[in-house]
């Protein structure tokens, strides 16, 4: 009798430390739902848009807000970092009267990663040189801490 008490304390002794070491579920917060392709894609053409605007004000603000810290400009001129285009954008000698972006296309590459392309018309000067009539640009946008940032962008003169 001694030795079936024992057993059956041993047992419930493994019993009970088996259960305390199962991990219980405590409850967390919801996951924030992720944004739709189509808001995405809402999301990265304004964002476009408000860097065009900023670029003809001369406003430094939208572009420290929406590209990553390791982003990168690809034009005639050669690659630029981050910090060169906020350090150009105010002294850039550039004059934007007007713009049109055409022909918007996002494609999505991932689920965090999509290219904008389309075509850019724009009528202005940069240190007194006429700017291309058209070009041809893309920008890709990669979706970290929950917002879109551009993290590229590049022109090529429109034939």
């Amino acid at each position: 009798m001694k030795k079936l008490s024992l057993v059956l304390l041993l047992t419930l002794g493994c019993v009970s430390v088996i259960h305390a070491q199962q991990p219980t579920a405590s409850p967390s917060p919801a996951p924030k739902p992720a944004m739709s392709r189509a808001q995405s894609q809402k999301t990265i053409i304004a964002t476009e848009q408000k860097l065009w605007n900023a670029w003809k004000n001369k406003d430094v603000k939208p572009f420290r807000a929406n590209l990553t810290t390791d982003s990168v400009l690809v034009n005639e001129n050669g690659v630029s970092t981050k910090a060169t285009i906020l350090e150009q954008m105010g002294g850039s000698g550039c004059e934007v009267k007007s713009f049109e972006l055409n022909d918007i296309k996002v494609s999505f590459i991932a689920g965090n990663v999509a290219v904008v392309t389309y075509k850019a018309t724009q009528d202005g000067t940069c240190q007194g040189q006429a700017l291309p009539a058209a070009v041809w640009a893309s920008s890709t946008y990669v979706m970290r801490g929950g917002r879109w940032l551009a993290a590229s962008h590049q022109e090529t003169a429109a034939k």
